[in-house]
């Protein structure tokens, strides 16, 4: 690879690497890795906001559990990625921001000399929201820190990384540095394993829970029959949904915020915690009371002890470890399976009972949606009952950003997800999100992607208008008269309707588009109540 161009070298990694697609948006800096990209056959889905280009990385990840890669020009190019590298870093989404950075011949150390696009210090810019930041100070070292970059952000626990690379190192012509050196593999506890396993066969009602990290290592086989073999109830955080099949015998059918869930966690004398760091949202804020023992597997020991003190910690990836657990049997699996039914049943009925608009969504839902499609979720009402209370057919068929809670995530990482090929994507967004990436309604058109999105529109923020009426006060900022959304999405080439509520009207139209080859969005007119899921109505109070 002697004598290839700086741009040409981080092609080449990308390739070796497997990277089959990256979500960009050209500068003038960037020019040169756009022809590289083209040179190695690598798509390239340009985008109309980098913010849309980090939230299609992310996307493409969770839709995969492969890197997402974002490619953004230098200085106001690379700071508008970082909401959706917030994102990705909270809920430990693979992503690899690649950006320039001004030419290393015009830069001055400790001094802002005003060239274009100009920051005192890119790569710290990101430090809060990634795992780790590079910035290249030689052109023969691009390949070999694309390849570092990349292995870092796909090592658990993943997460997003900075990359940043002078301009003038892209036109360089040099040889390329060698690869990295390989890992070395963690080595289990041997004599922990042996205490966890005693402490769950002994326990009288054991109970595990499982967080995003038992999804990415694909620990979902592992933990069913770890679940099957102690009767023990399995609860699945939001970033988790879609762990265990649906008629999976233990699984516990709605979040813990439902109170008949949140008796099991009550009454559980020992808790598995597996890939999860016990968060304010799925805790209400560590309202609930500490496990009377806990085990944690966790890759990071400091991270399952920040919130819960675990008794035994065991460090790994999860579907290894749990692998590893050898408890013995207990009976009473029957006696569970007739139990969770009921707890389904009981939910269900509170949702009818209470909401029975959002009881509709979620029955067309689950009753339109093709088996290989995937749910992609905003921070709206609608998508908070969509992460409480949809019936998730498998792993990686829900997107929802809870991690660090970021308006405005559902379409542009809808789009990143359709680029997979792994089939259609549904995109579930309020009016005020949907109009945060609204402009790439043309990236949607441009690339054809498989994606229907569903707008509801309440005409405001409607999760914060709820708030303002609890707390008795006048809407402030949170109503507006909605943009024609039908005829905007027509205008970019994208086929668009409207229908008002989620009855019958809302299931032909949403089955016939889901069934379209072609993109499409579909508004929505209907306001929802918030479910037991969001934190004004956390069942759990402070005393």
């Amino acid at each position: 690879m002697a004598g290839r161009t700086g741009a040409q070298h981080l092609g080449d990694a990308l390739k070796a690497l497997g990277t089959e697609v990256v979500f960009g948006l050209p500068g003038v800096h960037n020019l040169p890795l756009w022809e590289a990209l083209a040179e190695t056959g690598i798509r390239i889905v340009g985008v109309r906001h980098e913010q849309t280009a980090g939230y299609a990385a992310d996307g493409y990840a969770r839709a995969t559990g492969k890197l997402g890669v974002a490619l953004v020009t230098t200085g106001p190019g690379a700071a508008n990625t970082l909401g959706a590298v917030g994102e990705a870093m909270a809920s430990a989404a693979p992503v690899l921001v690649i950006a320039t950075d001004i030419p290393s011949t015009l830069k001055r150390p400790g001094v802002v000399r005003g060239v274009l696009h100009e920051t005192s210090d890119q790569q710290a810019m990101f430090a809060p929201v990634t795992k780790a930041g590079f910035t290249v100070h030689r052109a023969d070292q691009i390949g070999t820190t694309v390849h570092r970059a990349s292995r870092l952000a796909l090592m658990p626990q993943t997460g997003p990384v900075y990359l940043g690379i002078p301009t003038d190192y892209l036109r360089e012509v040099t040889a390329p540095s060698g690869p990295p050196k390989p890992l070395a593999e963690r080595v289990l506890d041997l004599p922990d394993l042996a205490r966890a396993s005693d402490l769950l066969a002994n326990a009288r009602r054991p109970l595990i829970w499982a967080g995003g990290g038992a999804l990415r290592s694909e620990a979902g086989e592992a933990i069913g029959k770890l679940a099957e073999r102690l009767a023990a109830p399995v609860i699945t955080t939001f970033a988790a949904r879609g762990l265990l099949p649906l008629d999976h015998p233990c699984l516990a059918p709605n979040p813990v915020h439902a109170p008949e869930v949140g008796e099991l966690w009550d009454e559980a004398d020992v808790v598995l915690a597996i890939g999860t760091d016990f968060d304010g949202l799925m805790t209400q804020n560590w309202l609930m009371p500490a496990p009377r023992k806990l085990i944690a597997v966790n890759v990071d020991a400091a991270d399952a002890a920040k919130n819960y003190k675990p008794d035994i910690t065991l460090v790994g990836d999860a579907r290894r470890v749990i692998e590893s657990l050898r408890p013995e049997s207990r009976p009473g699996l029957d006696e569970l399976t007739v139990r969770l039914a009921s707890i389904g049943r009981r939910v269900r009925q509170r949702v009818r009972t209470e909401e029975p608009q959002a009881a509709d969504f979620l029955s067309t839902l689950e009753e339109v949606l093709p088996e290989p499609s995937m749910l992609v979720t905003d921070m709206c009402v609608a998508g908070y009952w969509i992460g409480g209370f949809h019936r998730v057919r498998g792993p990686r068929k829900l997107a929802y950003p809870m991690g660090w809670g970021t308006l405005g995530y559902g379409f542009p990482a809808s789009l990143g997800a359709a680029a997979s090929g792994n089939g259609r994507v549904v995109c579930v967004a309020g009016d005020g999100g949907f109009l945060y990436a609204v402009g790439d309604l043309a990236t949607l058109a441009e690339e054809q992607l498989p994606v229907t999105v569903v707008v509801v529109d309440d005409g405001g923020y409607g999760m914060l208008r709820y708030d303002q009426d609890q707390e008795g006060l006048p809407h402030r900022g949170v109503d507006w008269d909605s943009p024609d959304f039908v005829g905007l999405a027509r205008s970019f080439g994208v086929h668009a309707d409207r229908v008002s509520g989620f009855g019958r009207a809302f299931r032909r139209l949403l089955s016939e588009f889901i069934e379209s080859d072609e993109p499409n969005v579909l508004v929505v007119r209907a306001k929802l109540k918030p479910p037991v899921n969001t934190s004004p109505r956390w069942p759990r109070k402070p005393r």
